[in-house]
């Protein structure tokens, strides 16, 4: 693939604005849902770097069921049930405070979408938080969607309806764009990534960078697992992405892996709307943001690039004369050059 200098010698600035969800971001850099979006302060600080949106932290079941049972402690036993029920509506009703505030005034504080991110199980958590999170004026919606498929009596359907049904639940009570941030452990990942793109989903995030477990062989006890990512990641995505683009009726979103300008460019190719980091701001400082928008606008004046969207999925799995490439999973010598 070859391209022109002209950009380059005319001085020409390369446009990075993008489309996601349906929302129009100044550059294709997101910063995903972590500890670096938990407050206004973080936003504010991942806006100024240069972020074209931010993915709030997510509001975790969790959260939703510790603020209801604080309700309930204040509720005497000798309540008749339906008073009962109806303070635990409240819990429901109210949710995390403070994440709500977060959602009101980040949109007064900065000019780029900002997106609540909701982990939750249960049907009725679901529809009700993030009907509250669009209520509060949050631009989108990333569903983080996670089975731990550990019973082996449940079943690969089973385990599929309820994916399939908790996106029901969502887009049926909202009228905001939803992303889901899914796992690659499913017997197909494409089955489910079209299933997901046919029932209102405006994008797929791969892939959700799951908690791993240790073990501490001193203490002979559980341990948290290596938490931040390796650039070596990127790659699992990056062939996903390459698979799916143009093949899925929605915008596509990488995830995991992604450290420097390289693989931003990289993940545009293989057809990726935006590339969402984390890992790598954790390392180096949010301020890396602007570092990896001028590397990338640079690879694009170099190369002759005008717009992000002119390159997007050039290297996609559909517009390959070589399509294979991407599909084979068994070691081949010729093409990994090792012997």
């Amino acid at each position: 693939m070859s391209f022109d200098r002209t950009l380059e010698k005319k001085g020409i600035m390369a446009d990075l604005t993008t489309t996601y969800m349906g929302l129009e971001l100044r550059n294709p850099l997101v910063v995903s849902s972590s500890g670096l979006t938990k407050d206004l302060d973080g936003v504010r600080r991942c806006a100024d770097a240069g972020a074209g949106a931010v993915v709030l932290k997510s509001l975790f079941e969790e959260q939703v069921i510790g603020e209801m049972q604080n309700q309930k402690q204040y509720a005497s036993a000798a309540w008749h049930p339906e008073a009962l029920d109806y303070v635990e509506g409240m819990g429901i009703g109210i949710g995390p405070r403070e994440y709500l505030e977060v959602i009101r005034e980040a949109k007064k504080a900065v000019s780029i979408p900002v997106i609540a991110s909701l982990n939750c199980v249960s049907r009725e958590v679901w529809t009700g938080y993030a009907k509250r999170l669009a209520s509060e004026g949050a631009d989108g919606i990333e569903l983080n969607l996670a089975v731990m498929p550990s019973d082996p009596k449940r079943t690969t359907d089973e385990i599929e309806k309820m994916y399939l049904d908790a996106l029901a639940d969502v887009t049926s009570k909202v009228d905001v764009p939803i992303a889901v941030k899914i796992g690659p452990y499913f017997t197909s990942v494409s089955r489910m990534a079209l299933a997901f793109s046919r029932r209102g989903v405006k994008a797929l995030v791969l892939f959700n960078r799951f908690y791993q477990i240790d073990i501490d062989i001193e203490k002979m006890e559980l341990s948290s697992g290596i938490t931040l990512s390796s650039p070596k990641e990127m790659n699992l995505p990056l062939r996903w992405i390459s698979l799916l683009s143009g093949r899925v009726e929605c915008d596509l979103a990488a995830s995991t892996g992604i450290h420097d300008e390289r693989a931003v460019v990289k993940m545009l190719l293989a057809g990726a709307t935006v590339t969402q980091l984390c890992s790598t701001l954790y390392l180096n400082g949010v301020e890396h943001i602007g570092k990896i928008l001028s590397g990338v606008e640079e690879w694009m004046k170099g190369h002759g690039i005008e717009s992000v969207g002119a390159i997007r999925g050039k290297l996609s799995s559909l517009n390959s004369t070589d399509p294979e490439l991407y599909e084979r999973i068994q070691y081949i010598k010729a093409l990994v050059g090792v012997e």
